[in-house]
């Protein structure tokens, strides 16, 4: 008897046991009694009771990825393309995704694809490959209240590849292989052409620097000579002035005038007419020269 005692205590004692559940953070446990639903577990430790309660599902409240296949749609301008998406979505409650949707990721897979379908089959090629933002926030506004019934809240949806056909993946890299082909000659004839503006302003101003240096130096001859005149009248007329001051008589003044025509004499000129007034004088210097000399002129024959 008290060996069954023991065993009847061990076999409760396991119940309990295996019947007590700690729930981790970031996940909620589904309970069912007899069926039906009950509770939802949050975190800490709980007790189940033992066949008439057991735990439906185990759900965690953390933020999930999805990356669902590519999918074949049609643009508006009849070209089939594959794109595959990506979704970042969030359980907010447990026993709407328990009950709400039988195969909840496989249900958003087909969502997401009948969606995308619709939104690309307005868009055409172009388009599709421009307007990605556009598409997501579509997607993830139509996505995310289809799955409010089913406690399921999308916080994002990416497009994540856009794979067109080979032939229009040649003819856009041929595309851009001739954008970018033009924007090089657009960029080398606005080098070219800036280069040529900064040759002809570089020669502009060399120029204008010439004509101001040419300038410069005319002005400064100018200047040495209307200087140059200037002495010489000074001088001219200081003479005139000393010789006033100093009252020279005829025979100096003929003298001056010898001196001058001597100096003019030295000259390139070849002829020099010699007034008789000086004339008479330079006779009168060579008798006197030759008296002081010692000499007497010779007679003429």
């Amino acid at each position: 008897m008290p060996i069954v005692i023991v065993i009847v205590v061990i076999i409760i004692l396991l119940i309990v046991v295996t019947n007590i559940r700690i729930v981790q953070q970031s996940r909620a446990y589904v309970i069912e009694r007899l069926g039906a639903f009950h509770t939802i577990w949050g975190v800490g430790i709980h007790f189940k009771m033992p066949f008439f309660e057991r735990i439906a599902k185990v759900v965690s409240l953390k933020e999930q990825v999805v990356d669902f296949a590519p999918q074949p749609v049609i643009t508006k301008d009849n070209v089939t393309m594959q794109i595959d998406t990506v979704i970042y979505f969030q359980i907010t409650d447990p026993k709407l995704y328990t009950y709400g949707v039988e195969h909840p990721m496989s249900a958003i897979e087909n969502l997401t694809a009948t969606t995308l379908r619709n939104i690309i089959g307005d868009l055409e090629l172009d388009q599709s490959l421009t307007s990605r933002d556009i598409i997501n926030s579509k997607m993830r506004a139509i996505l995310d209240e289809a799955t409010d019934p089913w406690g399921i809240k999308v916080n994002r949806v990416e497009l994540k590849n856009i794979i067109p056909p080979r032939e229009i993946q040649d003819a856009m890299e041929k595309q851009m292989k001739a954008e970018r082909e033009r924007r090089e000659a657009i960029l080398q004839a606005e080098g070219q052409k800036a280069s040529q503006v900064l040759v002809a302003e570089g020669d502009r101003q060399a120029t204008i620097l010439r004509a101001e240096a040419d300038k410069q130096a005319a002005i400064m001859r100018a200047e040495g000579e209307a200087e140059a005149i200037v002495k010489v009248q000074n001088a001219t007329a200081e003479a005139i002035k000393l010789l006033n001051v100093a009252n020279p008589n005829e025979q100096v003044i003929k003298i001056r005038a010898l001196e001058a025509f001597q100096t003019a004499a030295d000259g390139k000129a070849t002829k020099i007419i010699i007034p008789s007034e000086i004339q008479g004088l330079a006779g009168l210097c060579a008798s006197a020269k030759a008296v002081f000399d010692g000499t007497e002129p010779k007679q003429k024959q």
